[in-house]
């Protein structure tokens, strides 16, 4: 199958990377808005074709595209890639909103296409063996998904240079970039929560940079409820790892977007490792899940409902802590 790709960051050149080593596609074009980066980029992975006309790249014999730019951009590029025929590949938050996210489901519908989300954890090995082994842990008291990464861009904005990542005209905030993946990993692994409480620290220009949510979810019978807590943050980093606790002890992940350790500690009793990372590239894991819904015509696959409730949660803290995207 041939596959486009769209936006030349490095989370594409790791995109890239996973297809070549997967061979699941051929990396067959590019776009950029420049012929030059484009160019640039290509040549790192012998792509034959650069396109700088949407049109004429969706156009081409392409089977799918992968979509790696500003947030704001991720719904009109698939819906408009879907209704050329094309499965997609949408780089993680799949969507501004729920809104934009059910536009596009409807266009994957209307089209007979794979659209996934690229929520690198969601395809983990690691994350399926924290699901595999929650049942140890008894009944879940506690959850705390923490994922804070310090932003390489965030000196420059505090020297006054704004660059896209601080910009929230594109769609961004911490929760977008951010706290999306612990968002995502809790939805997984737990489902829609009851209610959705957020609070969010605003940057001097409308950007969140970092914010806490709790969310409680009810057990299978009575009086067996728990409390879910996302903490995120783009101008921090996290010496924490995330933290699963049932009444008989706990799992934790040390990192959500690409876990190296998972570990399981019972109450009274050494800790024991379930898992350690298998590759330096988890995006090799959503290129084989990828390939396979394709090939299995698997359109109204598991995946959607995730980044449905992931969407919704993203909606309601936006909501409760004025994150507005487009011009400020």
């Amino acid at each position: 199958m041939k596959i486009g790709v769209i936006g030349s960051n490095f989370v594409s050149d790791w995109l890239c990377q996973a297809v070549q080593e997967t061979g699941e596609f051929t990396l067959a074009a590019m776009y950029s808005r420049k012929q030059e980066t484009g160019e640039a980029f290509a040549a790192k992975y012998s792509i034959p074709l650069v396109y700088t006309d949407m049109e004429a790249f969706l156009s081409s014999d392409l089977d799918a595209v992968y979509i790696a730019t500003p947030n704001f951009c991720h719904a009109p590029q698939a819906i408009d890639a879907l209704k050329h025929g094309k499965h997609v590949l949408c780089e993680k938050p799949i969507a501004t909103s729920l809104a934009e996210w059910r536009e596009m489901e409807k266009a994957a519908v209307d089209n007979d296409r794979v659209l996934l989300e690229a929520m690198r954890p969601a395809f983990d090995p690691a994350i399926r063996t924290v699901k595999e082994n929650l049942p140890k842990l008894g009944t879940i008291r506690r959850a705390v998904f923490e994922y804070c990464q310090y932003s390489s861009r965030y000196d420059k904005f505090k020297a006054g240079e704004i660059l896209n990542a601080f910009n929230p005209a594109l769609g961004n905030a911490a929760i977008m970039d951010i706290g999306v993946y612990a968002v995502h990993v809790c939805a997984m692994l737990f489902g829609r929560p009851l209610s959705v409480s957020s609070q969010s620290v605003m940057l001097c220009n409308g950007m969140e940079g970092m914010g806490t949510i709790i969310m409680p979810y009810e057990g299978e019978t009575a009086g067996e409820g728990f409390q879910a807590q996302v903490v995120y943050a783009k101008i921090i980093d996290s010496v924490n790892p995330s933290v699963i606790t049932g009444e008989n002890g706990s799992i934790l992940i040390d990192k959500l977007s690409q876990p190296g350790l998972v570990t399981l500690k019972l109450r009274g009793q050494d800790s024991q490792v379930l898992f350690t990372k298998e590759t330096d590239n988890n995006m090799i894991y959503q290129v084989r899940a990828f390939a396979e819904l394709i090939r299995n015509h698997d359109i109204d696959h598991a995946y959607k409902k995730v980044s449905a409730i992931e969407m919704e949660i993203l909606d309601a803290v936006r909501e409760q802590n004025g994150i507005v995207f487009g011009e400020q």
